[in-house]
């Protein structure tokens, strides 16, 4: 085994490194570079890089191609903002073309992507978040509906279920959710297990794996394309997301065919799959793991959320606690090991440039644990975030940043925070084996527990409500926390963070609108102090934070 702490001077394969060029991480092998190393253990090989680096920049190399590391916040920000005819998603995941299909997500020409994410994000705007959660918590409910009293449990399948439905129903549509049989779930599951580190590389090997996978696709086409027929025959059209998508046309008028529909269909499925699993799995681990953040959480829900009342998305929104324990979840634990782009033109930061053909990557997974940025940054700590050590949005990049933003975040974690307070509410849960125990497995690829994780669980008694009323909507954030109400404020949005999402419009909508772009305009620069309130909302539970309100 490779050790991980010699130095890259004791290198015997270390590449001369040309003027301007990054550092080259050490102990790459003839032909296979740092291959080895990352099958073995990618995040290891992550963490070495960064700390091998600049601390911000440095390369490494996998089957003769150059990946250059970017970490730190700065360095995030200059790879998020970057145009995508320099750094190019599309070039950087030929790998999903396999599962999305030819022309749709990355493998969409010309600005075909934009325009496909926008049929997306039509249900993924606030107005319709807000009729998620009782979908959300009917489904919690009829899987809690089959538990016995008490027993255990493999919970990571609990969570690939709950979000794999919960979902497809909210996103897609009851149709679609309710068709979701046994071969359903083979086809998908043969999709899934096409995406791996080989992939990455060589999407098109004659592997068993891969063959399933392109035969899952044909298949899922077909049993799509029989529901949409179904429609066109009946006139039936439901007020779903599969609708939607049958009804979108692009610019140029043309509609979507029923290859692009499943692709965008199988895009939006694995976007919250397996990411949002193995994060609610997650959550309720590290929250045992540490039982006064639990009884925490629990309380925190009780106080919400009285009994016999319905699941709102307001209620949800006042869950803090359990929403930083989400966050904190996703800084210790991010589902994608790194996000990548291509280098179409060359690129310079920090003093380095990175010529055409490279790769470039930044990784949440050692971002998220870099002392500089998060203190005691191994510790699980939820509090971090009301101490505003995330305000930077290049700090916390689970979903990546800037317009190329996961378009879901909010929806997910608006998922899991209704899948967790309910579970929470209704059961308490005990770690089956050591704490230390539960650990990541970074040979997928979607990070997620190694499963079975095995927990116990028995029916909740709760004691009496003590009745509290809550106070009134305290901002999280420090920086607007030290606004003064009384006064007027200005507002400033960083449009190269805004993809749509639309809270500040359902919250002020005499100050913010959606324009014909997907992004937001100004009505009013400083509106007065009676609108401060909206105000501080918008800001808040903005997914992007393209808010910033301020004052002289």
């Amino acid at each position: 085994m490779l050790s991980t702490n010699l130095k890259t001077s004791l290198n015997p394969f270390q590449r001369p490194v040309e003027p301007g060029a990054p550092p080259q991480l050490s102990f790459e092998l003839p032909g296979i570079g740092h291959m080895a190393e990352w099958v073995r253990n990618p995040f290891a090989l992550l963490q070495r890089a960064q700390r091998a680096g600049t601390g911000e920049v440095v390369e490494f190399n996998l089957l003769g191609t150059g990946m250059v590391l970017l970490t730190g916040p700065r360095a995030h920000e200059a790879f998020f903002r970057a145009p995508d005819d320099q750094l190019c998603r599309r070039e950087a995941y030929k790998l999903m073309t396999k599962i999305f299909g030819e022309g749709v997500v990355f493998d969409a020409p010309g600005d075909r992507l934009g325009q496909q994410l926008g049929m997306v994000m039509k249900f993924l705007r606030d107005h319709r978040m807000r009729g998620y959660p009782p979908i959300i918590e009917d489904e919690t409910g009829a899987q809690l509906a089959s538990w016995d009293s008490s027993g255990e449990l493999d919970l990571l399948h609990v969570m690939q279920d709950l979000t794999l439905y919960g979902s497809s129903r909210c996103l897609i549509g009851p149709e679609f959710r309710n068709g979701m049989d046994d071969e359903f779930r083979v086809l998908y599951e043969h999709l899934e297990k096409g995406v791996n580190p080989i992939a990455y590389f060589q999407p098109d090997l004659p592997l068993p794996s891969f063959k399933r996978r392109d035969a899952a696709r044909v298949r899922l086409v077909e049993r799509v394309s029989a529901i949409l027929d179904r429609r066109h025959r009946t006139g039936d059209r439901p007020d779903d997301g599969l609708q939607a998508l049958l009804e979108a046309t692009y610019v140029d008028g043309a509609q979507l065919s029923a290859h692009e529909i499943t692709g965008l269909l199988i895009a939006i499925m694995m976007a919250g799959h397996h990411t949002s699993a193995g994060t609610g799995t997650w959550a309720i681990v590290e929250l045992l793991r540490t039982p006064p953040l639990m009884a925490r959480a629990q309380a925190e829900i009780d106080e919400v959320w009285p009994d016999d009342t319905p699941l709102t998305y307001d209620r949800l929104r006042q869950l803090r606690f359990l929403s930083n324990v989400l966050k904190e979840v996703l800084r210790l634990h991010p589902p994608l090991i790194f996000l990548l782009r291509k280098v179409l033109r060359s690129f310079t930061y920090g003093g380095f440039t990175i010529p055409a053909g490279k790769m470039v990557c930044a990784a949440p997974v050692v971002a998220h644990r870099m002392e500089s940025v998060f203190t005691r940054a191994n510790a699980f700590d939820p509090d971090r975030f009301d101490r505003g050590e995330a305000d930077d949005p290049f700090a916390w990049i689970p979903f990546g940043g800037g317009k190329n933003k996961c378009t879901g975040n909010a929806f997910g974690l608006l998922q899991l925070k209704a899948i967790l307070a309910i579970l929470l509410k209704r059961r308490d849960f005990m770690l089956v084996e050591a704490p230390d125990s539960y650990r990541d497995n970074y040979n997928a690829a979607t990070v997620m527990p190694h499963g079975p994780v095995r927990i116990w669980q028995r029916r909740r008694l709760r004691p009496r409500a003590v009745g509290r009323r809550r106070a009134a909507t305290v901002p999280s954030s420090p920086a607007v926390r030290r606004l003064d109400p009384t006064r007027s404020v200005t507002i400033e949005l960083d449009l190269g963070l805004c993809q749509g999402h639309s809270v500040c419009v359902s919250e002020a909508p005499d100050i913010f609108r959606i324009s014909s772009r997907g992004d937001v305009e100004l009505l009013q620069a400083s509106p007065s102090p009676q609108r401060y309130e909206a105000l501080i909302k918008a800001a808040e539970h903005c997914p992007n934070q393209v808010i910033t309100l301020a004052q002289s």
